[in-house]
This record gives C-alpha cells, structure tokens and sequence, in this order.
C-alpha cells in the first residue's frame, strides 16, 4: 500500500514549515557571537561609561566584575558569563546599548580631531612667529612673556632632544583655551589663574 506522506513533491505536512521558521543553528551562533563581542566591547570601556548605560543591573554587575578581574583564565570565564547575561537581553535593550557605543564612537572622533587640531596649531607656533600674533588677538588676556618663553623653550627641547616640558605645556595652554571658547566663564577663570604663573 502506497505511503501517503510520500510524493514527488516531498512532505507536505504544515508541521515542518513551522519548524524551519526558527532561525537555524548557524544564526544563532552569530547572534552569540556579536551578544559576546557586544560585552566585549562593554568591558573595555571605562567604568563610569558603563555604569551610565542603561541596562538590567545584573548584566551591569557581570561586566563591571569583569573589568576587575586581572588573571587570564579568569576573565576569560567571566567573558563568557558576560555573553551568557547578554543573550538574557531584548532586542531593544541590545540596541539601546549598540547605540549607546555608536555614539561614543562618534564624540571620540570628535574628540580626536579636535586634539590634532591643537597639535597642529602649537607646531604652527613653534614654525611660524605670526601665528602667536594670531593668537594673541584672539585671546587678549595671555600672557606674551610665558608664551614666547615656552615657545623658545619647546624649540630648544625639540633641538636637542630633551623631554618636552614646555611643548606640553604650551599643548595644555591652548588646551584651556579651547575648553573656555566653548564656556564664557573659563575665560573669566582663566583670567583669576594668570598672575598665579607670573
């Protein structure tokens, strides 16, 4: 007697269909993969970023462990535990935390960029006499004595190869400078802080 489940077609059964719906063994490996890298990354952020994503409190703990834990073996198992609390997670609160990273990502770039751009204006110091005309017409209240100083200064230490106290320093004036731009009452502070130097 013929089996009736068998045909050409293959099974017809409604059963497999939903089965196969599921996402398969290979998908869901990748999914752990990315949740693992996900508190990876988490891991090695600075702990006060982490203790400001939002997320449950148990996952939180799970990471913050992990960033105390020095021994090898040791964190690599806490790893783990940290990717075994992340597969606990929904889909929004996975991607309230990827997006949480992504913007950090992006205020580090900002933050990189706006770095260069300070080194490149103190080697145009260091280079070119005119540009410290520029920046005293811009900052008016600098002191020109300390900052032809620490200029002449930066040139000597780059001459002779001496450790640069006064390139960094001249690095931490304009700094300030640029952190007071952004914030009126730097520049009053600012201001308070210069007959100190002298």
């Amino acid at each position: 007697m013929p089996n009736a489940n068998r045909g050409a077609v293959g099974f017809q059964s409604s059963e497999f269909e939903q089965e196969y719906e599921r996402p398969s063994k290979s998908e869901l490996k990748r999914q752990m993969d990315e949740l693992q890298k996900l508190g990876a990354q988490l891991v090695a952020e600075p702990r006060d970023r982490v203790k400001r994503v939002p997320m449950p409190e148990d996952v939180k703990d799970a990471i913050l462990m992990c960033q105390t834990i020095t021994n090898h073996e040791g964190r690599r198992r806490q790893l783990q535990f940290v990717g075994k609390k992340m597969r606990t997670l929904t889909e929004e609160e996975v991607a309230v935390i990827q997006r949480t990273i992504d913007s950090w990502k992006g205020a580090s770039k900002a933050e990189t960029a706006a770095l260069h751009a300070l080194e490149r204006r103190r080697e145009k110091l260091l280079t070119d006499d005119k540009a410290l005309t520029d920046l005293l017409t811009e900052h008016p209240q600098l002191d020109v004595q300390h900052l032809r100083t620490l200029i002449r200064n930066a040139r000597k230490e780059q001459a002779e190869s001496k450790p640069p106290k006064a390139y960094r320093e001249l690095f931490q004036i304009l700094k300030d400078l640029a952190k007071g731009g952004k914030k009126p009452a730097s520049d009053e502070e600012t201001d308070d802080d210069e007959p100190a130097d002298e």
